[in-house]
């Protein structure tokens, strides 16, 4: 949620921010029209109890038929007082209705745009594999090395679900417990989280006034979620509370199963690993300072340019702009990373600073001497299995269908080489 007294300050700042995300700025107009008229509601009934206070404090003084006069408009009062604390109550929450469909206002650096094809890359690290032979995709590879199972788990979940066996279950968890390890090494304290929220924790993380169905998976009679990052219940961790400012930045790395509905999406994203129902990922989440987010944000993003540099994978890093950034995010940069069976780059990783939007929904501020404030929540992700198991089949494939380990992950593998099994 946004900072109403901000809003009424500089409207037009969120103007722009909301033409900067395709929004429509209409929606300030409309927030500033309840505002007013929240506020006459309010004001009308801090008068109606003003009134009543000046009249209790006489009916002591008075006797006979003018205390019954007094006691018989007290009771008229106490009437009016609750009418008007049923509007003020309608009227806040009409406004706090108009007030969660804005979205958190993009940072100057972010760049205009509509959708994906106007985000900017800032960077490349690696070079492209080149092949001498024919190069096959994941899936063909993960058939072959008996490691990927698509038919089957069709059969027994439906479409976009997929079986992982033998050594390709050995090799995501050896990928787990590599970029664990890292994160902890740089003082990240890790987590497993609860993969079922309440709605109360989805909304807060991603935004909105009701849940996106299109995306989230829910379990309407406990109103529960299930988890598309373990950002939702990381974020949600200190929800309501007040951290010591000498806390933070607090970091966190969750391990957890995510769950994406991911309807209306087809095409080749819909293909083998690229775009599943259910994946394992690795996440990082930030607790920060308000004056020291954006130095915080850029730190995640080095982790991830540093996890994939140690798997040796070629990738871009692209910032995102205001038309294809979500709700809550105020910055956000994508790293893509080398595809040879999509002959592109496919994002792989993303990396939000939500400033303190997400804390406003969810109530978690910070004391610093002798005031609160809201925290500046901030994610990452550190390795998204299906995706990370899909670029290291490609880049590392051989000529006899054969894919090479890299050298960081062998250690926690046992072994160098996946190999075909038929």
């Amino acid at each position: 949620m946004i900072d109403l007294k901000k809003l009424r300050e500089d409207p037009e700042f969120f103007r722009w921010a909301l033409r900067h995300k395709n929004r429509d700025p209409g929606l300030v107009d409309r927030v500033l029209e309840l505002d007013r008229a929240w506020r006459a509601a309010q004001h009308r009934l801090d008068e109606l109890r003003a009134q009543q206070n000046r009249l209790s404090e006489e009916v002591p003084r008075l006797s006979g038929e003018e205390r019954q006069h007094r006691i018989r408009q007290l009771r008229e009062l106490a009437a009016s007082i609750r009418e008007a604390e049923q509007e003020v109550r309608a009227r806040r929450e009409e406004l706090d209705r108009v007030l969660l469909q804005l979205p958190n206002p993009p940072h100057p650096s972010v760049p205009a745009g509509t959708d994906e094809r106007d985000n900017v890359p800032v960077r490349y690290w690696g070079a492209k594999p080149q092949f001498d032979f024919p190069p096959r995709d994941h899936i063909e590879l993960g058939l072959a090395l008996g490691i990927l199972d698509f038919e089957r788990a069709a059969s027994t979940s439906g479409t976009r679900f997929y079986f992982l066996r033998g050594d390709g279950v050995r090799l995501q968890l050896a990928l787990t417990h590599f970029a664990v390890d890292f994160l902890v090494s740089e003082g990240f304290v890790p987590v497993y989280p609860p993969t079922l929220v309440r709605s109360r924790v989805v909304l807060g993380a991603m935004g909105g006034v009701d849940l996106d169905e299109q995306m989230v998976y829910r379990v309407a009679q406990d109103d529960l979620c299930l988890i598309g990052t373990s950002e939702h219940p990381l974020v949600a961790m200190h929800m309501d509370e007040v951290l010591d400012a000498g806390q933070l930045p607090m970091r966190y790395v969750g391990v957890s199963t995510c769950y994406r509905r991911e309807a209306g999406t087809y095409g080749r994203e819909s293909r083998g690993l690229y775009r599943v129902h259910q994946f394992e990922k690795v996440e990082m989440v930030s607790f920060a300072h308000p004056d020291r987010s954006w130095e915080e944000h850029e730190y995640l993003v080095s982790l991830e340019e540093r996890l994939v540099q140690q798997l040796g994978l070629p990738y871009r890093v692209v910032l995102i702009c205001g038309g294809d950034l979500g709700d809550p995010a105020a910055k956000k940069y994508d790293l893509e990373v080398w595809m040879p069976g999509r002959g592109d780059y496919g994002e792989t990783h993303s990396c939000s600073n939500c400033t303190d939007f997400q804390a406003r929904r969810l109530g978690i501020r910070f004391r610093e001497g002798g005031r609160t404030d809201y925290v500046h929540t901030l994610n990452g992700t550190a390795l998204a299995m299906t995706r990370t198991l899909l670029a290291l089949l490609e880049n590392y494939q051989q000529p006899d269908g054969s894919v090479r380990i890299p050298q960081a992950l062998v250690p926690y593998t046992g072994f160098e080489v996946l190999r075909p099994v038929r």
